[in-house]
């Protein structure tokens, strides 16, 4: 869909850049690029600074067809790259990110303090590169530039459906185009133990159904990551969620076996279901601290990062009350309650961790008033949970609002800050929290359909970590955004190409060519999938479930949801047939209505047929928007019932029919209840 302007821009730079720097200003005239673009490295430079300035080169070469040269040492190029060290030997949140970029009609100057801070600037200037008349041209500003927070991240599930390695690498180079730094791999649960251990193989062999990272997989992971300045902060949950380690070893179980002495229940199975179960491991014997100190050993060994991930959420604590051992251990302990005896689990890990240079992560609910000051906690409840422990003097990490999972919008992403304006905490207490991480539990993902569920959105995360409290405007958020996620594709991102993949698969019976779903594209275009919740109720999602539908190949918060709101808002303010915002809304109203009756032959395919109702309304949502504008246009009132029908129309298809929704209904709502 086509979108209004809705900023005007300077004839020479259309800032397209996300996340906004903190500090640009516009130079005069530009600098074009001519049919040669130099680079050198002037000062240090190592392998990684190398690697980046290499990758940098290829992308603009793919982007413009220029051709590329590189020099090193003292060297008059177009591009000249100063900088000052390699930074840390292991990445931290302590790593220096900035960096500073002067471009002018001469060349282009970048200097940072770190290689990290180089790979930052060499994004934005990426990011600056725009067409002018028949070649390319960088604009002239000057740009100062460093993080607001110094956790930005994005954790994927690869437990509950397994993520192939290549997603990962892709994912990775996502991340960097828009700074994001810590990529949080949740590697077991339930349904999944995805990492292989050399001490207790059978963690890999009985709970994962073959789907695992081999060591030698994680280590490239590691090393790719850090080539593109991202940590890689493994989690591996636990006490709870942790059904996937009782298969191969059921002695770390708490559950009372049949022999009433408290010793595990079992067998246990990977569960297929996806929620909350009972099984956990056993915070009572010594035996289990000595598994854990081995396997976390092994694993502290394999990840450098200085930050290991517990997890520690959702232990609903049925078995340990139903265990009269443990619950003699537990008054034997003055233990008063199940989340007690959980922070005594804590804090026989914290020296395992300590001894292995590692500082603890879990969620929320490791947080207690006794807990160690040196853990982070990550928090899903949302800020005030998030404050409470920065208060109490512990590190934090928000992830509440930044669900992706969630099916929510960008702009409700947006609004989320991990230190919202009016907000109590001290400067000390606000300094404890870190930043901020997207979040993408994977019970609704496959392979094709993981990166639309991230991208763009999680572009959007990265702006508001990044940028200025006062980088707000949705607005122009959404203008960048589209820009950004047409861009993103050069990082081998596939959230655009796998809806057009996913229709042709759905529509494969009833076509014979590719360009047949043209008109099943028109209609994906004001499509987006139910809510996490609404699709759980729905369809009772289980590790098993085909995830090959309608609602797995339509994306959330397609470009029509704000762009038709935005076109409806400004038509709203003076209704008139001449202004720009009443000829797009008709072009596309006009369009809905022509399509409708196109799709009556796709919809037969199997798959699409649940989905045949929501067709047969999208014409009728494109007949009550024209009807709408030709009452508003002529400022006459509508026939007597012709509002209370459209709106009964409007009530019918917000109907979750075939697990989507339509992402027009609420401008289109406006427009009749402005209807005389």
């Amino acid at each position: 869909m086509g979108s209004i302007p809705l900023q005007a821009q300077s004839s020479t730079f259309v800032n397209t850049l996300m996340p906004q720097p903190a500090h640009l200003t516009v130079g005069s005239g530009s600098l074009a690029l001519g049919t040669q673009f130099t680079a050198c490295e002037d000062k240090f430079h190592d392998g990684r600074l190398d690697r980046a300035v290499s990758r940098f080169l290829v992308r603009l070469k793919n982007e413009t067809g220029l051709q590329i040269a590189t020099a090193a040492g003292n060297c008059s190029a177009t591009l000249t790259i100063s900088v000052d060290g390699a930074g840390e030997a292991i990445q931290s949140d302590d790593e220096n990110e900035t960096y500073s970029l002067e471009v002018t009609p001469n060349g282009l100057h970048l200097h940072a303090a770190t290689v990290v801070g180089a790979i930052h600037g060499l994004a934005t200037v990426y990011q600056l590169v725009q067409a002018s008349g028949s070649g390319w041209e960088l604009p002239a500003v000057t740009i100062d530039d460093a993080p607001r927070f110094r956790w930005r991240g994005l954790m994927i599930d690869s437990s509950r459906h397994f993520v192939p390695i290549d997603v990962i690498y892709r994912t990775l180079d996502g991340m960097a185009a828009v700074k994001m730094n810590v990529f949080h791999w949740h590697l077991s649960d339930d349904q999944g133990f995805r990492i292989e251990s050399k001490v207790f193989p059978k963690l890999q062999e009985l709970g994962s159904d073959g789907d695992y990272y081999t060591q030698d997989q994680v280590r490239s992971v590691i090393a790719y990551a850090r080539d593109r300045g991202i940590r890689v902060v493994p989690e591996f949950d636990i006490p709870g969620h942790a059904m996937s380690w009782l298969v191969g070893y059921p002695d770390l179980a708490s559950g009372v076996g049949t022999d009433g002495k408290g010793n595990h229940q079992g067998p246990y199975a990977i569960s297929r279901e996806m929620g909350i179960f009972d099984p956990v491991l056993d915070p009572t014997r010594e035996s289990t601290y000595q598994f854990l100190d081995k396997f976390l050993s092994e694993m502290t060994a394999l990840f450098p990062d200085p930050y290991f991930h517990i997890g520690g959420d959702e232990n609903n604590g049925v078995q340990w009350k139903n265990n009269p051992r443990i619950q003699e251990f537990m008054k034997s302990h003055d233990l008063k309650d199940t989340a007690a005896l959980q922070t005594y689990f804590n804090q026989k890990l914290l020296p395992i961790l300590k001894k292995n240079n590692k500082k603890m992560i879990g969620w929320d609910e490791i947080f207690t008033p006794t807990l160690p000051k040196d853990a982070i906690i990550q928090s899903w409840r949302g800020f005030d949970s998030l404050a409470a422990s920065a208060k109490a003097g512990n590190g934090g990490i928000l992830s509440a609002g930044y669900y992706l999972d969630q099916i929510q919008s960008a702009e409700e992403h947006y609004k989320v800050d991990p230190i919202p304006a009016g907000s109590d905490l001290t400067p000390e207490q606000a300094s404890r929290i870190l930043g901020g991480e997207a979040a993408m539990w994977a019970e609704h993902l496959s392979p094709r359909s993981i990166d639309s569920r991230i991208w763009p959105r999680a572009a959007v995360v990265a702006e508001r970590l990044w940028s200025p409290q006062s980088v707000s405007n949705v607005d122009d958020m959404y203008r960048r955004l589209w820009v950004e996620s047409v861009r993103l594709e050069d990082f081998g991102l596939l959230h655009l190409a796998a809806e057009d993949i996913g229709l042709r698969k759905l529509a494969a019976p009833e076509i014979t060519t590719p360009d047949q779903i043209a008109p099943l594209r028109v209609f994906a275009d004001v499509l987006q999938p139910v809510s996490f919740s609404q699709r759980y109720q729905l369809q009772h999602t289980t590790q098993l479930t085909p995830l090959d539908h309608l609602i797995d190949a339509v994306r959330p918060d397609p470009p029509s949801r704000h762009e038709v709101e935005a076109a409806v808002a400004e038509y709203l303010k003076n209704p008139s047939a001449d202004s720009p915002a009443h000829a797009q809304l008709t072009a596309w109203f006009q369009q809905w209505v022509k399509t409708a009756p196109q799709l009556a032959p796709l919809m037969k395919a199997p798959l699409l047929q649940e989905a045949a109702p929501k067709a047969e309304q999208f014409g009728q949502l494109g007949q009550i928007g024209l009807d709408a504008l030709k009452y508003l246009d002529a400022k006459q009132a509508a026939p007597a019932g012709w509002k209370d029908q459209a709106q009964a129309l409007l009530k019918g298809a917000n109907e979750p029919i075939g697990m989507v929704r339509f992402t027009v209904l609420e401008p289109l709502k406006q427009l009749v209840a402005s209807v005389q």
